[in-house]
């Protein structure tokens, strides 16, 4: 593919927004509409000797075809040997890298302050007889525990410390010593940074985040060069069966034509809200990459193209917590981040953050920047002892 799918009628590079309407569109067909609807199917027709491309719909499906052209076309625009593969969930797409490329004796290097699910995919490689070597994400830690891996899981930012780290110079140490790289890009999105471009060999994320936006889709996917680890990426996918529905699929990419506007929005929102809160008189520990003086800043700047939609702070309290959320009226406390209604929560109730009690996860939506402000700023003053 070129930087540009068939529909857009041009060759070479655009701009992201201009891709972003157009990626993964089949080429147009009178009478025919520009996004084909889902595709319904258990199997399809195949009379005589097995071959085309969709023959049993846990393996194949067209939906699945144009999202994920159209994701790999974000992921690495203009790069036709980049294969993406899209799962069920965000943890379905992390196991698949996970378990379709490590065996038993071989050595995994984790940062041991991403998403809170993570420790229980350590526990399950743990018992596959799998090392997993764990270190933190800010300050390239990992770097100190990757003699002898097999692969290297980088998650940055980091969920929900929002700590950075340089993926270019540690793909480098990795490949160096003859291991693999996944680069969860979930927070930052294919339009915040392409780690594919940086090196890695795998650019992972869930979709059910700011890919799609809308808090109303399931969805992961896998992108990469490599054929072979690919290959082993897909089998995995056809033996658990982690497949999205065709509706999940199709809804996905419908959103993935605003990702530009959405990102652009929520981005001002989020340094808007971030700047607020550390100019408010109490001191807050506000972390966002984007954020000048944040400890992120720096390697953030030159790796990411834009910096997410998720702003953490700390309130010197659970009760002080609560209540601040409590008090919000444009913010909805509910978990996950990325949607167009701005979101918060405090991640200490889930148990599996090593976090504050009174640690806050702020994602910002789309509502209008000053209206969110006055919101935030608001409920802080209302939830003070």
């Amino acid at each position: 593919m070129s930087e540009t799918t068939g529909a857009a009628g041009a060759k070479g590079a655009v701009g992201e927004g201009t891709r972003a309407v157009r990626a993964g569109l089949p080429e147009p067909v009178k009478n025919e509409p520009t996004l084909p609807g889902p595709v319904f199917a258990a199997h399809f027709h195949l009379p005589g000797d097995v071959e085309g491309p969709y023959t049993y719909g846990r393996d194949e499906n067209p939906t699945w075809t144009l999202l994920e052209r159209a994701v790999g076309e974000l992921e690495a625009p203009g790069q036709d040997d980049v294969q993406t593969l899209v799962f069920a969930s965000g943890m379905a797409a992390i196991s698949s890298v996970l378990f379709s490329q490590l065996r038993a004796g071989d050595t995994v290097v984790m940062p041991d302050d991403g998403y809170q699910a993570l420790p229980l995919v350590h526990e399950q490689l743990r018992a596959y007889g799998i090392e997993v070597r764990t270190a933190p994400t800010g300050g390239d830690a990992q770097l100190a525990v990757l003699d002898g891996a097999k692969l290297l899981w980088i998650e940055t930012p980091s969920n929900p410390g929002l700590d950075v780290c340089d993926i270019r110079r540690l793909v480098d140490a990795a490949h160096a010593r003859g291991a693999l790289v996944a680069v969860d890009n979930t927070l930052a999105t294919p339009l915040g940074q392409r780690p594919l471009e940086l090196g890695s060999d795998f650019s992972v994320a869930s979709g059910t985040k700011q890919l799609t936006g809308h808090g109303d889709v399931l969805l992961g996917y896998v992108s990469g060069h490599d054929a072979e680890a690919m290959a082993a990426v897909r089998r995995w996918r056809k033996l658990v069966g982690a497949i999205p529905g065709p509706m999940e699929a199709w809804l996905a990419h419908r959103s993935i034509a605003t990702l530009h506007l959405r990102v652009e929005r929520q981005s001002a929102n989020a340094v808007a809200v971030a700047e607020a809160l550390r100019a408010a008189p109490e001191e807050l520990g506000v972390r966002y990459p984007g954020l000048p003086g944040d400890p992120s800043y720096k390697i953030a700047s030159q790796q990411m193209r834009r910096f997410g939609c998720v702003v953490s702070f700390t309130l010197p309290s659970r009760a002080r917590a609560e209540r601040f959320l409590a008090a919000l009226r444009l913010v909805d406390d509910a978990t996950s981040f990325g949607g167009v209604r701005s979101t918060a929560e405090r991640r200490g109730r889930w148990g599996g953050d090593a976090v504050p009690d009174g640690f806050i996860r702020f994602s910002a939506g789309a509502e209008d920047t000053e209206d969110l402000v006055a919101d935030v700023l608001r409920a802080l003053r209302e939830s003070a002892d």
